[in-house]
């Protein structure tokens, strides 16, 4: 994750000025703007790390915005990660992850908008996990979808990565996927396969969303490169994984729809190579962290 890049500037930035991390009234009554201070972010339960350049960067953006009108306030801070800690790392509840020694002012005003983030993808990374180690020994490999918060898609699927997930498309121009209801308005499974087929550009795989054996056959017959079958049982989904492998054995075969934790194994165990989870974006559930922060003076 490039976590300086423009994109992640422009969401970290976003969200800085949601907050006016600038205008903090409290910190600006109270607190003395030369007092430095060290902050160290706490995980309150076990969790899967995701999110940890966005600590840095975080306070980088601050520094820009404030701009540095305050000598105090100018972009001098450490960030201390241990070295066992990384993005992906499991770990244990009460257990540091960072630690920043920095302006103090700096630090309350970001400290919301830190644990907010790495809460959140800490979050997705997690749940991936618990449904990577489901599938483990079948061969099958969990994606993510296009199910994200808004704006923060980047972000949701670089967290899913930390949890030993794979992305799907990261967005509409990555990649072709001709769903219901490219089909109902475009003529047909037939046509619109037909259409995707002659027009893609070099190197573009099709992939076609079944929901019927009537439409697997058709989409076979027609050429499609790739099947994902939404919705069906895992009775089904045997069926279906037979029929195409009796077609083509390379044919990459993903299952998708409402799948959770306690069926995701039944589904892997039917033979498709891969299993898309939309609740690892839109259902996960943001870890607990905190920051503590006491003065330092060094």
């Amino acid at each position: 994750m490039d976590w300086s890049s423009r994109r992640i500037h422009t969401i970290l930035e976003a969200s800085l000025l949601e907050d006016r991390a600038t205008s903090d009234a409290t910190t600006a009554l109270t607190i003395d703007p030369a007092l430095r201070a060290s902050a160290t972010v706490l995980a309150k339960e076990d969790c899967v790390i995701s999110g940890l350049g966005c600590i840095a960067q975080y306070l980088q953006t601050f520094a820009q915005l404030e701009g540095y009108s305050s000598p105090h306030m100018a972009p001098r801070f450490d960030v201390i990660h241990h070295p066992e800690i990384f993005d992906g790392v499991r770990v244990k509840r009460g257990q540091s992850i960072a630690v920043i020694r920095h302006n103090a002012r700096a630090i309350l005003a970001c400290e919301r908008v830190i644990l907010n983030m790495m809460q959140r993808m800490s979050g997705v990374a997690t749940l991936t996990q618990q449904y990577v180690k489901a599938v483990a020994g079948t061969g099958a490999k969990i994606l993510d979808t296009r199910k994200t918060i808004p704006g923060l898609r980047v972000l949701d699927k670089y967290a899913v990565t930390c949890g030993g997930g794979m992305n799907h498309r990261l967005d509409l121009s990555d990649g072709i996927l001709i769903k219901n209801n490219h089909i109902s308005l475009g003529g047909g499974l037939k046509t619109v396969l037909e259409k995707a087929l002659a027009r893609r550009k070099p190197g573009q795989v099709v992939q076609v969303e079944v929901r019927t054996f009537d439409e697997l056959t058709e989409a076979l017959r027609g050429g499609a490169e790739s099947i994902l079958l939404d919705n069906l049982s895992v009775a089904d989904t045997k069926r279906a994984v037979k029929q195409v492998r009796s077609h083509s054995a390379g044919i990459p075969i993903e299952a998708s729809g409402g799948m959770r934790l306690d069926t995701v194994r039944e589904y892997a165990m039917a033979g498709v190579d891969y299993i898309s989870v939309g609740a690892l974006t839109h259902s996960a559930t943001a870890v607990d962290m905190s920051m503590r922060i006491t003065a330092d003076i060094y």
